[in-house]
């Protein structure tokens, strides 16, 4: 039974993937590099910044950003140019408006 439970409990720490990030100084240090865009329109992913970590969501848009980048499941840099960045997005006030907006880019979370 013992066995069964830590089988268990490591299967599910697999496939929980929660969007904790942390930003980087140096391009080269990070996952992804993301740019901010002005516009909703714009956006790849919508992203709402939660206060908690056990807010965070499961790659749909609901960040949670971390103090240090071994705390994180991906580590972004905030890059100056559009052309610059993997992933655009914008952050919106409500937690109901995050999500993905361009699913081709979803993978980059992942």
């Amino acid at each position: 039974m013992k066995y069964l439970f830590t089988f268990l409990l490591t299967l599910s720490g697999i496939f929980l993937e929660a969007q904790t990030v942390f930003s980087t100084r140096y391009s080269s240090d990070a996952d992804v590099n993301v740019f901010v865009v002005d516009y909703e329109s714009q956006a790849d992913l919508k992203v709402y910044k939660v206060e908690y970590e056990s807010q965070a969501g499961n790659n749909d848009g609901k960040w949670f950003f971390t103090q240090y980048a071994s705390q994180a499941k991906k580590k972004i840099f905030f890059v100056d140019y559009s052309s610059q960045s993997d992933l655009k997005i914008f952050f919106v006030k409500y937690e109901s408006q995050a999500g993905w907006v361009n699913k081709e880019k979803q993978h980059l979370m992942y």
